[in-house]
């Protein structure tokens, strides 16, 4: 991150941090990795899981999301993996997993409480002797469950590693149930964006920047790229600032980005406004 909690100047989009990144990864947190001398990359971590899962019965398919689902995976790109499993076995997966690789080790392991938002059950996990951007993230999902997250408009369109039971389908978004919700959100919008702006603007009067900041983010940055999601990106309107460099026109996420990066109070009230009549702007061509 920038130093500073509302002084970050507006460089570029990273804000510096791939000139930065070999001091942060020498820092007391990371090390610098020479990928080449690792033996777990991408693929033999992909490998060992696919020759792992897949003669167990009680797993019927496996696939690839994130990155791989875009085309777009490179050095930093976490590995993102479901699989559908019998529905009494779903720790049996996990176990699966975990026993496969017990040599190198897993240095760390997280495990989401349950139930979790999307309903299925997650873990991440670190592994020994790889690049610590190679973090797995790995969803078993039961046979019952049809909520498979496998829409393309959201999801992309995924990589499968296999498919037993040819139990996976090409989704698409119901595009008249998204137009009827986002319909409502902008309703909604409509109602507490104003309503909620004079948080910011007391606590810049305040002189207290942090919350200021925070309130600037969240009440007014927030729904604005929302709303320019759901004009642009409408399966995702909820995904926040995630992809907007992939999911928005180009000027329009720089356009964005300049907002997030202030220099201080005078140039977060600037900012502020000029946020904020771009959001009715964009809420009046929707009308």
């Amino acid at each position: 991150m920038c130093e500073g909690t509302i002084s970050c100047l507006h460089e570029s989009h990273t804000c510096g941090f791939h000139a930065r990144l070999p001091q942060i990864l020498n820092s007391q947190h990371y090390k610098l990795y020479e990928l080449e001398e690792l033996n777990m990359t991408r693929e033999t971590i992909l490998e060992r899981l696919r020759s792992t899962l897949e003669p167990l019965s009680y797993v019927d398919a496996m696939w690839e999301g994130g990155s791989a689902a875009f085309n777009r995976v490179d050095e930093w790109s976490d590995i993102d993996v479901q699989v559908i499993c019998n529905d009494e076995r779903v720790e049996d997966a996990f176990t699966a997993v975990e026993n496969a690789f017990a040599d190198p080790g897993i240095e760390t392991r997280y495990r989401l409480p349950e139930p979790t938002w999307h309903g299925h059950s997650q873990a991440f996990y670190s592994l020994a002797d790889t690049s610590p951007f190679l973090m797995l993230d790995f969803v078993v999902m039961k046979r019952s469950n049809p909520r498979r997250m496998r829409e393309i408009e959201i999801h992309g369109e995924s990589v499968v590693h296999f498919d037993k039971e040819n139990v996976l389908t090409e989704d698409h978004v119901n595009q008249e149930e998204l137009s009827d919700r986002l319909k409502r959100r902008l309703e909604e919008m409509a109602t507490t964006f104003d309503l909620f702006q004079p948080l910011v603007i007391k606590e810049i009067y305040r002189g207290n920047r942090a919350e200021a900041l925070q309130f600037y983010h969240g009440m007014t940055l927030r729904p604005l790229v929302e709303v320019l999601r759901i004009k642009h990106s409408p399966a995702r309107h909820n995904f926040h600032v995630r992809y907007i460099y992939h999911d928005l026109p180009h000027d329009i996420a720089e356009r964005i980005e300049s907002l997030f990066f202030v220099t201080g109070l005078d140039d977060l009230e600037k900012k502020f406004r000029e946020a904020g009549e771009w959001f009715r702007e964009e809420l009046r061509t929707k009308n």
